[in-house]
């Protein structure tokens, strides 16, 4: 059990066996408002990359983040899925760690 965001997904400790798997159904990204929009619009002004650096580099991060409620030291055990298909596409696998294997597409 695990969520992207809140409590549940950076929040607590889960040692050893309570956790042992994590399914990440989506890319995590942003809600879509007012706000988060005018900072991709700004960023997008300043960087080129506004929907980047808005949504998708936070979504990611909250991906891992979760996966780092499984693994949180060298001797921890588990399973994270990856559910989303977007998650095999070069710019997303370019983004988490390389270590974790390819994602399959069945």
């Amino acid at each position: 059990f695990a969520v992207l965001g809140g409590i549940f997904g950076e929040g607590i400790d889960l040692p050893g066996e309570r956790l042992i798997g994590a399914f990440v159904a989506t890319l995590g990204l942003p809600q879509v408002n007012p706000v988060n929009e005018q900072m991709r619009e700004r960023l997008q002004a300043l960087l080129g990359s506004g929907y980047d650096y808005t949504y998708f580099y936070p979504g990611m991060q909250k991906v891992i983040q979760a996966a780092g409620r499984v693994i949180r030291t060298a001797s921890d055990r588990g399973v994270i899925e990856l559910l989303d298909d977007r998650f095999a596409q070069p710019r997303a696998r370019a983004l988490l760690p390389a270590w974790w294997p390819e994602p399959r597409l069945d």
